[in-house]
């Protein structure tokens, strides 16, 4: 291995070293890279799948839980500049391998709050001595009521500090989990396109880029199963529980899925530390069909730019982008020079645009992973689990099929800017179509007794009296429904239940209340929530949501290739890295938030913490599903406006430039015409 073998000529003392070495070899890096990125997607979207759990388990509201799952961006965002800066000063696979054991350390942080609270209770009236779920929530006369001991109430100024550090671990393991992700992108696909060869990089991405696109879908499936598993899976309590999936007090085991992504992460890690940080570059093209080759790299590579071959999904070679404006600048002119480039980058019309739109879609995005699995647990009654397997299942494959899609057909029918405008714009218009029938996809919340009552349903209404000789603790949660008329009692002791039975079938405890006074006939009551009567809409929900995903997806690749072609040649890696900057500044970081508030504006009965609202325990269905989805359709109008106008600045700019050469050519007759015959035939052919 000579001095040509490595960048600029030099030899490393890795290329001196005369025993070839397994790490030497790029396309072990490019198999590592994958599974490593798989498993960081998997770990980061993990909180995505149980959001509705741990809002559940720590008493968190949707906009806490919007913000706590954007933290991941803000460690994120904080550091990507200056990883610009380093580019390839560093020994880059040192370097991703110290920010995947970041990510790992993050994940079992996350798993801390677990272990350090109390074990879930999830009736929190019952003293520690009584069964839970036994005789607390029956209708009891006052003086057989338990009392609640003040020395060990649940508002202490202890208890409530250790909830407010378990939230903050919480924060701050996801900020961890943010900085640690910040070089394994970039750094890998610097690193693949450097020493690859030049014929071979596109393919490598495109395989990268196809892995990796798995982990969120995977992160979704590892949620489905493990919020099966009951939260207390390693402290069972003697006696058992008498929850199942389907009721809403049920907690799954949702820190067991970060254990799990957190040693995967652990174990891809170890190989960054054996690379060298220069390998020869490789000499040899594949051996594969041009044709394959190109329908492998169509997400990535778009003809033979080389910036376009470096820009898959939204992960351009960032750490580049600002090398190429100042390679030799100090961290102070760094950060002096980026806000001028930045402006100057943002002049661009077409860029700011196509920019903007990604923003909306990006935003839409972001709210429909994170709360897409509450929003189909409250709408259709189904489990945490079984949400996460519809999306697992359905929503992110046919994302990856509309990416695949957009770059086959930019590759395959070599669309020009305007074309891919188009493609965009049609892309923008179906999605937004395909959203209009899912705000008829549902149903009215039932009735619940004193919160949503209609006087005509029997009750407390039609019966003032029933709960008058019971003391029905004021927070209380153990839900019953009265199947006859479909009204929901939040505890037994407010439909006058006195007694309780439990019917063993089939491996399953089914608990029913019995003698209510303020039911018809007196019960028997069957414990947990009334049963939606949309739960067969929910399939066809998911078809219409992960098809519109599909099309959204489709103009991800020609508005890339919209915003290379909208800017100088020398601006586009730096223009790729300004557009990932702002994707999450803009959608991924507000965006949850923003879901998360609107969500929280529907409900109509909070729980209380000591005096505070915590988790929402109901709310109004047809406000959720309006807001919700109209959050969606707004951010879907705003992508499609973004693209109606580049479309109408591509086509004036080409009216522009018809009229430039019309005009030429008129000067270049009159020329010819007042240049003699003499000269005519030479310049006809000039």
């Amino acid at each position: 291995m000579g001095t040509e073998d490595t960048p600029g000529g030099k030899a490393s003392p890795d290329a001196q070293d005369s025993r070839p070495s397994v790490f030497h070899s790029i396309k072990l890096f490019v198999l590592c890279h994958s599974l490593l990125q798989l498993a960081q997607l998997m770990i980061s979207g993990y909180l995505k799948s149980s959001i509705s759990t741990v809002e559940k388990r720590f008493g968190l509201s949707s906009q806490t839980s919007g913000l706590l799952a954007a933290f991941n961006e803000v460690g994120n965002t904080a550091l990507i500049v200056f990883v610009s800066y380093f580019g390839s000063r560093v020994h880059r696979p040192r370097l991703i391998g110290c920010g995947a054991v970041l990510v790992a350390l993050a994940g079992l942080l996350m798993t801390l709050p677990h272990f350090i609270s109390e074990p879930y209770r999830y009736d929190h009236t019952s003293p520690e001595d009584m069964p839970q779920d036994f005789k607390v929530s029956l209708c009891l006369p006052t003086t057989s009521a338990p009392t609640p001991d003040p020395s060990n109430g649940s508002c202490s100024s202890y208890t409530e500090a250790r909830h407010l550090t378990v939230v903050g671990i919480m924060f701050m393991a996801q900020t961890l989990l943010g900085v640690g992700g910040v070089p394994i992108q970039p750094f890998g696909i610097s690193y693949i396109d450097d020493f690859a060869h030049n014929s071979n990089s596109p393919l490598y991405l495109g395989i990268l880029f196809a892995v990796t696109t798995m982990g969120p879908g995977m992160a979704y499936g590892l949620g489905g199963l493990m919020l099966r598993l009951y939260v207390d899976i390693d402290r069972m309590p003697e006696g058992g529980i008498s929850l199942t999936t389907k009721d809403p007090r049920w907690v799954g085991a949702w820190w067991l899925g970060f254990l799990i992504s957190a040693g995967l992460v652990a174990l891809a890690a170890t190989p960054y530390f054996f690379f060298p940080r220069e390998m020869p570059k490789e000499k040899h093209e594949l051996h594969f069909r041009r044709k394959v080759l190109a329908v492998a790299s169509s997400p990535v590579s778009k003809g033979k730019d080389p910036v376009s071959e470096q820009s898959p999904g939204e992960s351009p070679k960032k750490q580049d982008g600002l090398a190429e404006v100042a390679p030799d600048l100090t961290v102070i002119q760094f950060i002096k020079v980026f806000p001028r480039v930045l402006l100057r980058t943002l002049r661009h019309p077409i860029f700011l645009l196509v920019v903007l739109s990604q923003v909306c879609v990006s935003s839409m995005v972001a709210g429909m992973a994170i709360f897409l699995p509450k929003f189909l647990e409250r709408q259709f009654s189904v489990t945490a689990s079984h949400a996460n397997l519809l999306i697992g299942c359905l929503s992110f494959p046919l994302a990856i099929v509309g990416m695949v899609v957009g770059g086959a057909l930019v590759k395959r029918l070599h669309l020009g800017p305007m074309r891919c405008s188009i493609l965009c714009l049609l892309g923008a218009l179906f999605c937004l179509l395909l959203g209009l029938p899912l705000f008829f996809m549902g149903c009215p919340t039932h009735q619940i007794a004193g919160i949503l009552h209609q006087p005509t349903q029997p009750g407390p209404g039609l019966f003032p009296g029933c709960m008058k000789p019971c003391s029905c603790p004021s927070d209380d949660f153990n839900p019953v429904c009265d199947p006859s008329t479909h009204v929901e009692y939040i505890t037994p002791c407010h439909a006058g239940c006195r007694s309780r039975v439990a019917q063993e079938a089939l491996d399953k405890s089914q608990v029913f209340y019995t003698n209510c006074s303020c039911v018809v006939g007196g019960g028997p009551l069957p414990a947990g929530s009334c049963d939606s009567a949309c739960s067969h809409l929910v399939l066809p929900f998911m078809l219409l949501v992960s098809l519109g995903a599909a099309l959204a997806c489709v103009t991800h690749t020609p508005s890339v290739m919209l915003i290379l072609r909208g800017v100088k040649k020398e601006d586009k890696t730096l223009a790729l890295g300004i557009q990932f900057m702002l994707m999450r500044v803009l959608a991924w970081m507000p965006s949850p938030v923003i879901h998360g508030s609107a969500i929280d504006t529907t409900c109509v009965h909070w729980a209380q913490r000591c005096g505070h609202r915590a988790v929402c325990r109901y709310y109004n269905h047809d406000l959720l599903r309006n807001r919700f989805i109209g959050l969606q359709f707004f951010f879907k109008t705003g992508s499609l406006v973004c693209f109606a106008l580049v479309l109408a600045i591509l086509r004036q700019q080409d009216k522009e430039a018809g009229t430039k050469a019309t005009t030429c050519s008129s000067g270049l007759e009159q020329q010819l015409l007042l240049s003699g015959p003499e000269k005519k035939p030479e310049d006809s052919r000039v």
